[in-house]
């Protein structure tokens, strides 16, 4: 009879995922995964496989949790650009709140240490940046057919323009102690809107 397992796995994917998240795949060694998982290593090798399998399972988990928030937000009925305005708002007030911004965005923190040289890596990062720029360009597009964004403007190109700076504060808050960095930035950015 196979022997059960005797950890659970989804807590244990969790809490590879926070200690990844707040340090990085580099920093993190399978002797720290081990000791914050609480299970051996033979067992963190046949649920997980190795270090690299666990932490894309783990960005793929984040990506899971953080994707279905944001797309409620931005696919509300009614007026589209007030979401669009609360969302750019929130990512430039979460990249000065203490708890939130030292630890970044985990799929940000993903490109910049391993999108240049992990093809895998970089994919999760890219279907992830996809999709909130799909969320954001459907937003935009509902905003214009509702005449709340002027005809003038490009939806695609906005959109983009958005989640550049979404991501770049991301990369910004985790370093400046200046909250209004972000926060103007935003601010600039929602007048392309008007």
């Amino acid at each position: 009879m196979a022997r059960s397992k005797e950890f659970d796995p989804d807590a244990a994917l969790q809490s590879a995922l926070e200690l990844f998240w707040r340090r990085g795949y580099e920093a993190t060694s399978m002797a720290d995964l081990v000791e914050r998982l609480g299970i051996g290593r033979a067992s963190m090798y046949a649920t997980f496989g190795n270090k690299r399998e666990l932490y894309l399972k783990a960005l793929d988990r984040y990506n899971e949790q953080r994707d279905p928030g944001l797309l409620r937000e931005l696919s509300q009925p009614g007026p589209a650009l007030p979401a669009v305005r609360t969302v750019v708002r929130r990512f430039a007030a979460e990249s000065s709140i203490d708890e939130l911004r030292l630890n970044g965005c985990f799929v940000t923190n993903t490109a910049t240490e391993l999108g240049a040289h992990d093809p895998a890596a970089a994919r999760r990062v890219e279907a992830s940046w996809n999709h909130i720029e799909t969320l954001l360009h459907s937003a935009l597009t509902r905003a214009q057919a509702q005449g709340e964004l002027p005809a003038d403007r490009d939806p695609r190109m906005l959109a983009r323009m958005l989640l550049v700076l979404m991501q770049g504060m991301r990369v910004v808050g985790k370093a400046s102690q200046d909250p209004g960095r972000a926060r103007d930035a935003a601010e600039q950015a929602l007048t392309l809107l008007d």
